[in-house]
């Protein structure tokens, strides 16, 4: 049985982006010996003290509430509950589009965690700050590897880490394990740092 390669990945569950990786990295699972871990990073705390818009600053203020809940939901149950508590977040918040209507925001948390067979008391950390510290030390691990200047999501394959790859769609099958093998070689070159294009389609995620 061929060993799997641990893929270490941090998201913030708001993240359309993140959430179409993520997505991918699953497709990735079923066709090259990869495990994907999971882990929690914020975009409020990444955007502390940058300049920003209002509207993004009001918006990732409370992006950080689901974060808490997957810290909170690891320290009662273990780091398993991370990654299908993340499935849950990220298919209601995207899928179902539920991340524009952030007055039922707390409506749809208590969904997700119901649906991971998790106490969805474990809401009522939206708003407190007992998990902040160990948001920001998740959030600090992956960010340290790659550096300030990028975001969500960041991935770490043994010694190599990187941000993205943003992508728009889901590759399935052996085109998600192409796609794979090409971020591997480029980001295992010691002296790559950035490839780029201007964005010119909207997240998809069916």
């Amino acid at each position: 049985m061929t060993e799997k390669t641990p893929v270490d990945l941090w998201f913030d569950p708001f993240c359309p982006f993140a959430w179409v990786t993520s997505r991918w990295l699953l497709e990735v699972e079923k066709v090259r010996p990869i495990e994907p871990r999971w882990h929690i990073m914020s975009l409020n705390v990444l955007n502390e003290g940058k300049d920003v818009s209002d509207e993004y600053r009001e918006q990732i203020a409370r992006a950080i509430e689901p974060v808490r809940v997957v810290a909170a939901a690891e320290a009662k149950y273990g780091a398993h509950v991370v990654g299908p508590l993340y499935t849950e977040l990220g298919t209601r918040l995207h899928n179902e589009g539920r991340n524009k209507d952030l007055d039922r925001l707390r409506e749809t948390v208590e969904d997700a965690l119901e649906a991971a067979g998790l106490d969805k008391e474990l809401a009522d950390t939206m708003t407190s700050d007992e998990y902040d510290e160990a948001v920001r030390a998740s959030h600090n691990e992956g960010i340290d590897l790659v550096g300030q200047e990028v975001g969500t999501p960041v991935i770490r394959v043994g010694s190599n880490a990187f941000f993205g790859p943003v992508i728009t769609t889901i590759p399935r099958g052996e085109d998600a394990g192409r796609l794979w093998d090409g971020v591997l070689l480029v980001t295992g070159f010691e002296d790559f740092f950035e490839l780029k294009r201007s964005r010119t389609r909207r997240p998809q995620f069916d």
